[in-house]
């Protein structure tokens, strides 16, 4: 992100529910008052329905929360570029039980993608090739609705709220998640060196 940032004169651009993302890990890393919980580490805050012109792109910000309070879907004509939100059909939906995630908020938002016209293409982060199967990264709309192992058109709300908590349960946390979120928050900088002059990422032994 700074690479870009510092490279090409890119701004850094993140849903604005960032704010709440980053006052539970300010608290879960002790950072204090001194760091900023106001989103001001980025360029810009971007909310439900804003706009954005990059190059000959025209993008609409969709807030879609579910697996974090603050994750946004981009709408660039008919693409559905949607983050960590939903998965390839064989794998599934993304986990809600990060801080400030919730698995009635995903099912609102999944049902968000399901009500464009079939043939939109939803375009996923990442995907972790069930099966070993070979990488994909793009499906449709009509696709995810009959096939989606976990959220399909027939899938009621309470049925996939208990599905998701009690799979949950089961998950460990991403390895490198304590380690990450302290560059995440911060727009992709690493934390500020203290007084030996050394920068630091913490590790919180007795959580998560």
């Amino acid at each position: 992100m700074q690479f870009f940032r510092q490279r090409y004169g890119a701004q850094t651009v993140i849903g604005a529910q960032i704010t709440q993302v980053q006052q539970r890990f300010r608290d879960l890393y002790n950072l204090g008052s001194t760091f900023p919980v106001d989103g001001s580490q980025f360029d810009r805050l971007i909310g439900e329905g804003e706009s954005l012109t990059i190059g000959s792109l025209h993008l609409t910000a969709l807030h879609t929360p579910g697996h974090t309070p603050a994750c946004m879907t981009y709408q660039i004509g008919d693409a559905l570029f949607v983050g960590d939100t939903l998965f390839q059909p064989d794998y599934g939906t993304a986990r809600c039980d990060f801080p400030g995630g919730s698995a009635a908020a995903l099912y609102d938002s999944i049902q968000r993608f399901y009500a464009p016209p079939n043939t939109t293409r939803i375009f996923t982060c990442h995907d972790y090739q069930p099966g070993g199967r070979p990488v994909q990264y793009e499906s449709t709309v009509s696709e995810q609705k009959a096939t989606n192992i976990q959220l399909n058109s027939r899938t009621s709300k309470e049925e996939f709220i208990a599905f998701r908590v009690k799979r949950d349960a089961t998950l460990a946390a991403p390895v490198l998640i304590l380690p990450s979120l302290q560059v995440n928050i911060r727009a992709g900088r690493i934390p500020e060196p203290e007084s030996n002059g050394i920068a630091y990422l913490k590790l919180p032994l007795n959580v998560l």
